[in-house]
């Protein structure tokens, strides 16, 4: 297909696609002749697995890049995958601030890992994420938000294994380490969304007259 086509195929402009190549985010399509380039539906697919990261999961170019790069990779591994894939949609930690208990908000963490059974290092961008947080809330005296932390974990627990349990299901190596990016990716702003939607609910039903509730 032209650049046109591929252009009105995914719901981008022709110069949106001039940029993604020149960013180095979509593969040069197949020159057919001087002044012309054809382009396949790999390169379809490419252009919305891009607009994915961009739009729903809120990623930057370079951040794109830098995970498209993982899965343009000879040596790449689903496990690998996912590190990159968290390193990407997880925000950078600020330094530690040295009015706040780091030191004991990093056993709490480990405590949970711990409670939970999980083996992981804590180099992953997720445990010094939860770190920053359980600071954050014991520095407001909000020991009720803290309190959740386990059953946030006992819930995200059941979550990555079947999400995991999914992808194994999924027969090509290509197919598990897309997955991977978009359950990482997507799956953030999917339960985000879900959150949402469920804490109006919860918060209707604890709202609603004594007679509402009882119909």
């Amino acid at each position: 297909m032209r650049i046109g086509e591929l252009a009105r195929s995914t719901g981008v402009s022709v110069a949106t696609v001039k940029y993604y190549a020149r960013e180095g985010l979509l593969p040069s399509g197949e020159r057919t002749s001087p002044n012309q380039v054809s382009y396949s539906d790999a390169h379809a697919h490419r252009l919305r697995l891009i607009r994915a990261m961009l739009e729903v999961g809120g990623l930057s170019i370079a951040a794109v890049r830098e995970v498209l790069a993982e899965v343009d990779s000879p040596d790449r591994t689903v496990h690998g995958m996912l590190g990159v894939a968290q390193s990407a949609v997880t925000r950078a930690v600020a330094e530690p601030n040295p009015e706040g208990d780091w030191a004991g908000a990093e056993r709490a963490v480990e405590e949970l890992v711990r409670r939970q059974g999980w083996v992981v290092k804590p180099e992953n961008p997720g445990w010094k994420a939860l770190v920053q947080i359980v600071v954050t809330y014991s520095d407001l005296g909000r020991g009720d938000l803290l309190s959740l932390l386990d059953e946030y974990a006992a819930v995200a627990g059941r979550l990555a294994g079947a999400e995991l349990a999914a992808l194994a299901r999924v027969p090509s190596v290509d197919g598990k380490v897309e997955g991977v990016v978009l359950g990482t990716l997507l799956g953030d702003a999917a339960m985000s969304a879900l959150r949402r939607i469920a804490q109006e609910d919860a918060s209707g039903r604890v709202s609603a007259p004594v007679e509402d509730q009882a119909l």
